[in-house]
């Protein structure tokens, strides 16, 4: 990272961020047992030496590529023998988010039938990936279970091999062969963002319940190791240390000596590799400073050498490009390591001259190709694709009907009604009586979205509305049904009549916004965003009104105000389509008795508190496997301090960080509307002056680009909803600091402002600035708050923070946006404190 300059604005040279590395040379010595040896088909054995010997290398590189549906077609995938393509997430036939099964089936059939046509030279039928991680969460439709975390809770691993199965039929249904799934990460961390796709923190809770569902996914292999029809192939997935990064950082490092990264984060992959899966997915994580992608003693000497594994090891998306000295079309190291298949969504072409290119060079051996692509025949030859027919026929008999299907609605509302974990339970207030007058309070009690979480239609499970999960029902629905069949009501409660509203109960549904991996990241375990829900629950409670809550979240969080102003808490996870699972457990039968009893547990502890101490770890207010039952009135027998890290503990206060932080929203402006909400990852001003799009710094969907087109001035800016009081910021010498790339230097001037609610605010020029940064360069630029205040910027009400704006045209990227403690005196842009 390198600070912008231009002549005359700066007092000191350019400053360069240097991260020195240590990397560790080690070797692997854990102690755990290695799975039993695969069962050897000399048969299936003999297939794959003939197949690979009739293959030309060209034949060979192409297996070894994964391309994105959006990026290849199925011509082009013949033209270069593709081996593999894949779905992401938010990924559609056609682009067509209401893609029906039978197009995606269509899809599927086209795909196949352009690898193994008659002019093929040798035909080897692709194969599909998607992240059916939760469900076949992509489809619209589609049963959604509860994500990991929920299912963790149960502690029922038949119930989680039912699951799998169910997801596999819903999978083949639509034409693909191949789920990365399961997750088995072990989250130690809860600041992770993807700590709801982790079981437990307990490995041997995540091995078994990993080997579960693996078991539902594929299905037991027969005596030659092969897969029976109407199965699935799934992934052990992110190998390995992905839920053990330092600070829960998402793609950050792992810094465990070798004996405990295999105990306490290789249990899942031992068991499932006893399971026979058939693919393992390397991590973005790096260990000991160097990326798993780019790691021989991990994925070779470890997973393939020392336990054993035959099967077919994938890159995730673009995870080539993170290895030191690598891009994503250009990985030798990561080939060598051990990678067999690259997912290379957008830039496989590339990727293949350059595989070519280093084969014939000899940076890469001949041996390594034949044992990558050996073993991506293997797996296909496992599956049954080349003998159960294309995806249509492997389809036969399920029908459409199949995806989102009553029998698996059911299974999954079973899953939510054994994941809910409850803890407190005053007065024994629940289960509910069915003959009360009920009030319901919270948005999340109505939106699918809220209880689906991330991965879910779109990647980050944002961007959706109710509609796109037909089928679906939402918390506030079962409540209804529940309790109005049985003489009762139920009323939602806007927040505008929730100081009026009378009932003899109220629920409060709240919970964590959906995010997916990177946008899910926390710097402290506590909801995010406004806290209207508490102001609610204590005016419930003010009045003599029981309050029921219940969190939707992906992970444990510090919720002790929530706990004190709450008769009864009730954590749901995040249950997926089916809501009315909830009412299941919460509201009784007509004589007043529980339907099903209330049987899940902590699989994480709680924190008492949201920041972590000294060594990284919270203070546990409920330890794992705490759950109340139905009768028990054991919660916290004391309140709970509710006192939160004052500002001046933190060292920087995060605006934009791969997305806006609540309370801040992303907008763009110009003449015809200049206040224009970002809702969609690509999005244009009403009068084409500027275009915003999602892009890729280090990671997936990390920065947005913006591009004033010149057209008329325009404005990209971030906003609180509320007034922001600063103060405390400006006497701890604090800047604002952005990290960006300028692509195209600015045509006519820049003004980058600040606003204490328009027209109040200050501005500075940084024309000079942005035309004297390096082309396509990352670069950070800060400027001191006293600039700001000094030129009249009431720091008690900022709600605009920055906002930057220019009638010309310019390129530019942003990664983020922050404010820094007690670098005043070293900013890009410094004013002279009085």
């Amino acid at each position: 990272m390198r600070e912008v300059r231009a002549e005359g604005l700066f007092r000191r040279p350019w400053v360069s961020l240097v991260l020195a590395v240590s990397v560790a040379c080690y070797a692997l010595s854990g102690q755990a047992e290695p799975p039993g040896e695969s069962l050897r088909d000399e048969s299936l054995e003999a297939r794959v030496s003939t197949l690979l010997q009739s293959m030309t290398l060209e034949q060979k590189i192409g297996q070894m590529i994964q391309a994105e549906i959006q990026f290849v077609t199925p011509d082009e995938a013949k033209r270069y023998y593709l081996g593999s393509i894949l779905n992401g997430g938010g990924s559609f036939p056609n682009k067509r988010r209401e893609a029906s099964v039978d197009q995606w089936l269509d899809l599927a059939q086209r795909y196949y039938d352009a690898s193994v046509s008659t002019d093929a030279a040798v035909p080897i039928p692709i194969i599909w990936g998607t992240d059916a991680v939760h469900g076949h969460n992509n489809v619209r439709g589609a049963t959604l279970f509860p994500h990991n975390i929920g299912l963790g809770a149960t502690r029922d691993a038949d119930l989680i091999e039912r699951i799998g199965r169910a997801t596999a039929i819903e999978v083949l249904a639509t034409g693909i062969d191949w789920t990365f799934a399961p997750t088995l990460a072990v989250a130690k961390d809860a600041r992770w963002g993807r700590t709801y796709e982790s079981y437990s923190d307990d490995p041997e809770r995540v091995a078994e319940l990993g080997r579960a569902m693996v078991r539902g996914l594929q299905g037991k292999p027969n005596t030659e190791g092969r897969l029976s029809a109407g199965r699935v192939a799934a992934t052990a997935k992110h190998f390995i240390g992905d839920g053990a990064t330092r600070d829960g950082i998402d793609q950050g490092d792992v810094v465990l000596e070798e004996d405990q990264l295999i105990r306490e984060h290789g249990a899942g992959y031992l068991s499932t590799l006893d399971e026979g899966v058939l693919t393992v997915m390397a991590s973005f994580n790096s260990v000991q400073g160097q990326k798993v992608h780019g790691d021989k003693k991990l994925m070779t000497d470890l997973l393939k050498t020392r336990w054993r594994f035959d099967g077919l090891v994938v890159s995730d998306w673009n995870g080539i490009g993170q290895v030191a000295g690598c891009t994503n079309s250009d990985c030798a190291q990561a080939i060598n390591a051990g990678i067999d298949l690259v997912m290379a969504p957008e830039d496989w072409k590339d990727l293949h001259s350059t595989l070519l290119r280093q084969v014939r060079s000899g940076v890469i051996p001949m041996t390594r190709i034949d044992d990558a692509v050996s073993r991506i025949l293997r797996t296909k030859l496992r599956l049954g694709l080349f003998d159960h027919g294309g995806p249509r026929q492997r389809a036969q008999g399920l029908g459409a009907d199949v995806v989102g299907s009553s029998a698996h609605r059911e299974l999954a509302r079973e899953a939510v009604r054994k994941s809910l974990v409850m803890l407190k339970n005053d007065q024994t207030l629940l289960p509910l009586r069915a003959n009360q007058k009920l009030l319901v309070f919270g948005d999340a009690a109505r939106e699918i979205s809220s209880q689906a979480g991330g991965w879910s239609v779109t990647w980050q499970g944002t961007e959706t509305r109710n509609e796109d999960f037909p089928g679906a029902t939402s918390i506030f629905e079962g409540l209804q049904r529940s309790v109005q069949s049985a003489g009762g009501q139920v009323s939602f409660v806007a927040a505008e009549d929730a100081e009026t509203a009378e009932g003899d109960v109220a629920i409060v549904v709240f919970g964590e916004r959906p995010y997916a991996e990177g946008e899910g990241d926390l710097a402290q375990l506590r909801l995010r965003g406004d806290q209207t829900h508490l102001q609610v629950m204590r005016s419930f409670r003010a009045r003599g009104i029981p309050v029921v809550a219940i969190l939707l979240t992906g992970r444990p969080l510090w919720l002790n105000p929530e706990l004190n102003a709450a008769d009864a808490l009730v954590v749901a996870w995040l249950p997926g389509s089916e809501g009315a699972g909830v009412a299941d457990v919460l509201i009784a039968d007509a004589q007043g008795n529980a339907r099903y009893p209330v049987t899940g547990r902590l699989p994480f502890p709680w924190p008492a508190s949201p920041v972590a101490a000294e060594d990284g770890k919270f203070p546990i207010l409920f330890p794992r496997d705490f759950g109340l039952s139905f009768g028990e009135s054991t919660g916290p027998a004391e309140r709970l301090p509710e006192s939160l890290v004052t500002q001046a503990q933190a060292q920087d206060f995060p605006i934009f960080d791969r997305r806006a932080i609540a309370p801040w929203r992303m907008f763009v402006g110009d003449r015809e509307n200049w206040q224009q909400a970002i809702v969609s990852s690509d999005q244009v001003s009403a009068a084409n002056a500027i275009a915003i799009t999602t892009t890729d710094r280090r990671v997936q969907g990390d920065s947005r680009r913006l591009n004033w087109t010149g057209r008329s001035d325009a404005q990209w800016y971030l906003q609180a909803t509320r007034a922001m009081d600063l103060t405390e910021w400006h006497q701890r010498d604090a800047v604002l600091e952005m990290e960006l790339a300028v692509h195209e230097p600015p045509t006519r001037a820049v003004e980058l402002r600040v606003d204490c609610q328009y027209p109040c605010g200050a501005k500075a020029d940084v024309t000079r600035l942005l035309r004297a940064a390096p082309k396509d360069e990352w670069v950070r630029l800060s400027l001191d708050l006293e600039c700001f205040r000094s030129s009249g910027l009431a720091l008690n009400r900022v709600d605009t923070l920055p906002l930057i704006r220019t009638a010309g045209r310019l390129s530019l990227s942003v990664a983020k946006v922050r404010l820094v403690a007690n670098q005043g005196s070293n900013a890009t842009i410094a004013c002279r404190r009085q």
